[in-house]
């Protein structure tokens, strides 16, 4: 039953992992993508 539950936290870190990828990935993609274009 602990293997069970430690199953289920490491799927969640699993997923928590990749939004942090996908976070880290995109959000330097959207700020350089913003600092690039002249607001005027």
């Amino acid at each position: 039953m602990y293997a069970g539950t430690f199953g289920c936290y490491t799927c969640w870190a699993v997923v928590f992992l990749i939004i942090f990828v996908l976070f880290f990935l995109l959000v330097p993609g959207y700020t350089t993508v913003c600092t690039t274009t002249p607001v005027y």
